[in-house]
């Protein structure tokens, strides 16, 4: 039986799968204290315990995106906050090339946080 993160992943349809499929790869590759975790029904990516980031779909767009739990620290002109207080999120084109030098620098910002005990 499957779990239910796995499971989301698997339902996605193409291209949203592939993209969402390669960026969990992404993130559990980017640090060892970085673990996948099932939060509040989507995929959350907690360092050592601390909830850091997740991976969804935007309703209004229809594009898969990167939410960053600690987005109002991190200042990136691509890092969208709409009406969150705290989260931002960076919308990804699932027809095009991921933007990784992008990803790759908002991901370095993030874990420094974590790493040097900023974040919340």
């Amino acid at each position: 039986m499957l779990r239910p993160i796995d499971n989301y992943f698997l339902k996605q349809p193409e291209p949203l799968k592939s993209c969402l499929e390669f960026m969990r790869a992404y993130l559990l590759k980017a640090d060892p204290n970085l673990k996948e975790d099932w939060k509040y029904g989507m995929p959350f990516y907690c360092y050592k315990g601390k909830m850091c980031c997740y991976l969804w779909v935007h309703k209004k767009y229809g594009q898969p995106y990167l939410g960053i739990v600690e987005g109002h620290s991190i200042d990136h002109p691509d890092l969208l906050t709409e009406k969150r207080a705290r989260m931002k999120i960076l919308l990804l084109d699932p027809e095009k090339d991921l933007p990784m030098k992008k990803i790759n620098t908002i991901m370095k910002a993030v874990l420094a946080l974590y790493r040097n005990g900023d974040a919340l």
